[in-house]
């Protein structure tokens, strides 16, 4: 299981009508197939932090991953969701104990980018954003 979480905040522009779009698309983006489970609501977290709002979805594995990140309902979602945003944060986690799982799920996000650069710009728009599509640094003596 891939688990992706985003923390996230609104522009202060984006009053409360367009915020309610923005979590029904991240909702309807959430039942697509290849969602095993989603949570879409409030941060519960410190507010100090400045993070609004949460988004989590389960998928299945990396296949699940790659279906999600290019299914149309999620594309469509994300031209309403990111223009919205002012900070954005990922954490991601799995239980599969393949040692690339990591740089697999990096790669997928980077063909992304290269399949859809307007989508690299709209993330590149929010303010405050961290996405991060780096390989895992290497730990010497790890994997030994």
């Amino acid at each position: 299981m891939i688990v992706n979480t985003l923390r996230f905040s609104f522009k202060d522009d984006v009053g409360p009508e367009r915020q309610a779009a923005v979590l029904a698309a991240m909702r309807r983006t959430a039942t697509v197939e290849s969602v095993s489970f989603s949570t879409v609501g409030p941060d519960l977290g410190d507010p100090a932090e400045g993070f609004t709002h949460g988004y989590c979805t389960g998928i299945a594995d990396l296949a699940a991953l790659e279906r999600y990140m290019h299914d149309p309902v999620h594309l469509a979602g994300d031209l309403v969701i990111i223009p919205a945003l002012a900070r954005l944060h990922a954490v991601r986690f799995s239980d599969d104990d393949d040692p690339e799982i990591r740089s697999k799920m990096f790669a997928l996000h980077r063909r992304k980018l290269a399949a859809y650069p307007e989508w690299e710009k709209l993330l590149d728009s929010i303010p405050d954003a961290r996405v991060d599509d780096r390989p895992a640094p290497e730990v010497p003596g790890a994997g030994r």
